[in-house]
C-alpha cells in the first residue's frame, strides 16, 4: 500500500504538469484571462438508478489560441430532515483545453485532475458530529464554446468523472480489443456556462 507521500504527490503532480503546460501556452493567447459562472448536472453511475444533481458554480479560464487552461468550483447543498443532515458537496476541476478551432464556433477536447469534498454536518446539534472527505480523481470530455465577440463566450461540455485507467475494467464497456483501451468512469457531468474575457 502506498505511503501518504507518494499519495501526495500523485495527487499535486497533475496540477504541477498543467501549470508547466499553461506556462507555455500562455503568451499565445489571444483571449487572456475569462471568468464566469455556470451550472453543472452530474449523474453518479451506480447501479441504483439515482436523479441526475444540479450544482452552481464558477470557472476561470486562462490562455487562449488552441492551448488553455480552466479553473472551476462547483457547489451543491442539500438537507435531509428525516436523517437531521445538510449535505454540502464542492468539486473543484482543474482542466487543460485543447481547442480544435479558434473561430466563432470553438470546439475542444478538456482533461484533468479533480478534488470532490464532501462535507456531512448535523442540522440540529453539535458541530463536532460534522464529517468531510475529500476524493480525487481524473476527468475527461469535449464541449463547444461560441465566441460572442472578442470578450465573451458560452460553452457547453459533457464530461466523464473518475476515469479509471486500471487494467480490471468490466468487460461492458465496447467490449473486446476497444472495451480495453477505453478507460472505465464513476460518473459524468453536463455543464453550461458563459465568461467574460479581459
Amino acid at each position: 500500500m502506498p505511503d501518504r507521500t507518494t499519495i501526495r504527490i500523485r495527487h499535486w503532480m497533475p496540477l504541477l504538469v498543467l501549470a508547466a503546460l499553461l506556462g507555455t501556452a500562455a503568451p499565445a493567447g489571444a483571449q487572456g484571462i475569462g471568468v464566469g459562472a455556470r451550472l453543472a448536472w452530474v449523474k453518479s453511475d451506480v447501479p441504483l438508478e439515482t436523479d441526475t444533481v444540479r450544482f452552481i458554480g464558477g470557472q476561470l479560464r486562462l490562455g487562449g489560441g488552441h492551448v488553455g487552461f480552466e479553473i472551476a468550483i462547483d457547489r451543491h447543498s442539500e438537507t435531509f430532515e428525516a436523517l437531521n443532515q445538510k449535505i454540502v458537496e464542492t468539486p473543484i476541476q482543474t482542466s487543460l483545453l485543447l481547442r480544435l478551432a479558434t473561430g466563432t464556433l470553438s470546439p475542444y477536447l478538456l482533461g484533468g485532475p479533480g478534488w470532490y469534498r464532501r462535507h456531512v454536518e448535523a442540522v440540529d446539534g453539535p458541530d463536532d458530529l460534522s464529517v468531510s472527505t475529500t476524493e480525487f480523481g481524473w476527468h475527461a470530455g469535449g464541449g463547444l464554446e461560441v465566441h460572442l465577440g472578442r470578450h465573451a463566450g458560452i460553452h457547453g461540455d459533457y464530461r466523464y468523472t473518475f476515469l479509471d485507467f486500471n487494467d480490471n475494467k468490466d468487460e461492458e464497456i465496447g467490449g473486446g480489443v476497444i472495451g480495453k483501451l477505453l478507460p472505465g468512469h464513476k460518473g459524468s457531468m453536463w455543464t453550461l456556462g458563459a465568461t467574460f474575457y479581459f
